[in-house]
This record gives structure tokens, sequence and C-alpha cells, in this order.
């Protein structure tokens, strides 16, 4: 089923020539849809926000705190209300915001992994006074040296990667064996603020090396034999990759 969905939208960007995350007359596409958000006309518009929800919103914005806005968020939702997933696992969770949003909404069981001291006990704090804290498991580490044998119930039927982004592809090779077989992974921030459309030598050195990571990362998606990926440029940037279920040959 998200394989149909990730084909639909994989048509309508092919035909507004803007399918892939840069080069093979993509960018210049991509570049249109993320200045004028074409996409954004099929949201179905899902999110209720409510006081808590709003509360973390501007605490983010005081203290630039970077979390989902509402149209990366739309979008996630429209894939995930397809499956109805049972457990999710979040890479990176800031302040709880997506989490909580997550699992109000979809009804999901979430895990979450953290490593900044100050954003793991904001998360805490907003977690427990959510609706949802039963549902939501927290941990404080850094995702790449997590030890998963803590992990309780596996697999999950989504893993969304929203952490340090030159570790996209290692956060993404580590945590797939626990990806359920028709699982779907999420990864955030992939238009990095517009700043991939910037010629590089406009950017600082550090930029300029996020920017080329990420880049590195999106093709290494898209030519990823075991999944199909689409590029939507909602929010900052989202790329939903559909692990392909392999046919077991039967002996005659």
């Amino acid at each position: 089923m998200w394989l149909h969905a990730i084909r639909l939208y994989r048509n309508k960007l092919r035909s507004l020539k803007c399918h892939s995350p840069q080069g093979r007359k993509g960018n210049k596409g991509m570049e249109q849809l993320y200045e004028h958000n074409v996409i954004l006309d099929t949201a179905f518009k899902m999110i209720k926000h409510d006081d808590l929800s709003r509360e973390m919103r501007e605490y983010a914005e005081l203290n630039n705190v970077p979390i989902i806005d509402d149209s990366g968020l739309e979008t996630v939702l429209q894939f995930l209300k397809l499956k109805k997933p049972k457990r999710i696992l979040e890479i990176g969770s800031a302040i709880g915001y997506w989490s909580t949003m997550i699992a109000r909404h979809t009804g999901s069981q979430v895990v979450t992994i953290e490593r900044d001291d100050q954003h793991y006990e904001k998360a805490c704090e907003y977690i427990e006074r959510s609706s949802v804290s039963e549902r939501i498991r927290i941990y404080k580490a850094d995702a790449l040296e997590f030890d998963v044998l803590l992990f309780e119930d596996k697999p999950f039927d989504a893993i969304f990667i929203d952490a340090a982004k030159s570790a996209y592809q290692r956060f993404f090779e580590k945590y797939e064996p626990f990806l359920a077989s028709d699982g779907l992974m999420i990864s955030d921030n992939l238009l990095f603020h517009g700043h991939i459309f910037v010629d590089k030598k406009d950017l600082s050195n550090n930029l300029r090396d996020l920017t080329r990571k990420i880049k590195t990362y999106s093709e290494w998606l898209a030519e990823h034999p075991n999944y199909e990926t689409i590029f939507l440029p909602l929010g900052d940037g989202i790329a939903f990759s559909y692990r392909i279920q392999q046919e077991v040959a039967r002996d005659e």
C-alpha cells in the first residue's frame, strides 16, 4: 500500500519534471516546488493542534530548536495513515514534538532517541505532560552508539530519521535491520533550508560539507536496490523509502 502511494506521488512529480533529488533534470523542478509548494494543495490537513503542541512550537521558535513544520508533518501523517503502523522509531527526538504528535494522531507506540542533554530533558517534560506519554519511550543516547538490545519489541513499521545530517546513511544502515519487511524509512530535512540549491562558493566550509553529504545521501537513497524512494519538497524536504519485497523462488 505504501509502495502504491509512493508511485502515485512519483508520477505527479515526474509530470512536473522534478522526480529526482538533484541532477537528471530534477534540481530545477525541485527548487520550483520548494519555492511554491505545488504539492501542498493535496494535503488533507490532518493535524489537530492542542495547547501543548502550540506551546512546544513556540518554545522551539524562541530557542531555535528545529522541529518539523505542518506541511511536512501532514505529509508524514498521510503516508502513515495508509498502513496504521503499530510501532515507530524516531532518530533524533529534539524536544519531543514529532513523537507526541505522531503518537496522538496515529495511535502508534513511538520509541525515540536523543543525545543532547537539554533537548532530552525538555522532551521528557513535554512527553510526561502529553496525553500519550504511556505510548512513548525515550532513550538518552547517541543513536550511532545506542545498544539496540534495549529494544523491547521489534520490528518497527516505520523509522523516522531527523538527527545529525552528516550521519543519515549510517543511521539508515544501523536501524534498517529493525524495520518490518513492509516498513517505511522516512528521512527529513533533505533540502537543508534550501542550502542544497545555493552555489557552493557562497556557502561556508561547514555548510558546503553538510550539503555535499546530504546530496550524497539523497543519491544513495535514490539508487538503493532494496527500496523505492520518493523525494517531496514539503517542510524541509522529506524522503519516503519503501522496502521492496523480494519474491522468493519456489521449487517446481
